[in-house]
């Protein structure tokens, strides 16, 4: 180990009135964009005398009338709760990429996203409020993507590209600007706050780093760097090692500290637990390439999902094992997204996930991904790109052109 050290339709209801003749007539009327019933009582249309003989045929049709709207109703209530999400509408139009939520204080939390995106919410993400950082000139802050967020009670991290690193420890009242050492191998790329001044940082070169003092010192986690891993396996003159080469696009973590690297080509992956001194390259067990990855339940001990090029998705079929060199054991899970690809799943439960595709698409699974169903929610414009639940009540999806769906329980 060595030590690394640096200096964030409408229907309007009327009543009969015993003491004026009404009748109520339906008729058309464009009231809004759309043709909407409406509902109208038209006086001095004697159509009925409201004697004792009579009484009884208005209240007959009265009760017929009520008969036929209450199948429409119901229908409409059983559609309202049966959605799941609702889109919320927030003061921009970038990309998102991250949001979480102050431990301390659930109803408090923060998003952030492309072209300097920092938005705040007190009231669970219902609405989002625009910041600014106070040590940041605003055409500077224009030109950040800040695409990871985290908190550990008020203690919060933000990293963003290029390089910054920015700190709170009083749930974002205030924040400070770590800064990050031009020697970094890669930049910021994942951050995780483990407690008040704790955090483990990961870079695009799989570093992986922890600083117990608020980002004044931080000790590696890893030997060597994933380039130096595939490197090195390369070399080892072992027959198909020529086939981890690359790059890695993107670094996932599960609550535990273990970690997945997905290569740039798709072609393969690699894993990290503590206690190892280097990543395990890996090989995929499909023909197509690799499009996303994570944990069930954000825990390796429950399993992994693999998502490939052309809306393909496959689990694991039995916990797998970081320490050992043999590939993992995958099972197709029946989906079918019409090519489109999937580029998040996240599971509110064991038996409910959710999957996120291109085109603003969302499939539901409530048996644990054994079947699927393509969300009937209004047509998202633009891709949706993360999931996130933070509860049972609490969750969120994330995607283009400030999308934000909420979970609606």
């Amino acid at each position: 180990m060595f030590y690394y050290k640096m200096n964030q339709n409408y229907f309007k209801l009327g009543f009969v009135s015993t003491t004026t003749n009404l009748f109520l007539n339906k008729i058309q009327k464009n009231k809004t964009k759309k043709n909407t019933n409406q509902w109208l009582a038209k006086i001095n249309e004697p159509i009925f005398n409201f004697k004792d003989e009579n009484r009884r045929k208005v209240f007959q049709i009265l009760a017929a009338g009520s008969t036929l709207l209450t199948p429409f109703l119901s229908a409409q209530a059983k559609e309202k709760k049966s959605k799941k999400w609702e889109q919320i509408e927030i003061p921009v139009d970038t990309v998102l990429f991250d949001l979480d939520f102050v431990k301390d204080d659930p109803q408090h939390g923060w998003l952030v996203g492309s072209k300097g995106t920092f938005l705040e919410t007190t009231d669970a993400g219902k609405t989002w409020i625009p910041r600014t950082f106070a040590n940041l000139d605003p055409d500077e802050e224009l030109t950040y993507r800040f695409e990871n967020i985290s908190f550990f009670q008020n203690d919060g991290w933000v990293i963003g590209k290029p390089a910054i690193l920015l700190h709170t420890k009083d749930g974002g009242k205030s924040w400070l600007r770590v800064p990050v050492s031009p020697k970094l191998p890669g930049e910021p790329i994942l951050i995780t706050a483990l407690g008040p001044d704790t955090a483990e940082m990961a870079t695009s070169a799989g570093a992986i780093y922890v600083t117990t003092n608020g980002g004044r010192n931080w000790k590696a986690q890893v030997k060597e760097t994933i380039d130096s891993t595939l490197n090195r396996t390369i070399s080892s003159g072992v027959s198909g090692a020529s086939y981890f080469t690359g790059n890695i696009i993107g670094v996932i973590r599960d609550k535990n500290g273990k970690y997945l690297a997905i290569s740039s080509r798709g072609n393969f992956f690699l894993t990290w637990q503590p206690g190892q001194e280097f990543w395990i390259p890996r090989a995929r067990d499909t023909s197509r390439r690799i499009q996303s990855m994570g944990f069930f339940e954000n825990d390796l001990e429950k399993g992994l999902w693999m998502s490939t090029r052309g809306g393909g998705l496959s689990f694991t079929n039995s916990q797998p094992d970081f320490d050992s060199v043999n590939n993992f054991d995958f099972s197709s899970s029946d989906i079918k997204t019409g090519g489109y690809g999937i580029l998040d799943v996240n599971f509110k439960n064991k038996e409910e996930l959710w999957a996120a595709c291109g085109g603003g698409i969302l499939y539901s699974s409530f048996d644990g991904g054994k079947s699927w169903k393509k969300d009937d929610e209004d047509k998202i414009v633009g891709s949706l790109y993360k999931i996130k639940f933070f509860n049972s009540k609490s969750g969120f999806v994330l995607g283009s052109n400030g999308v934000l769906l909420r979970y609606i329980d």
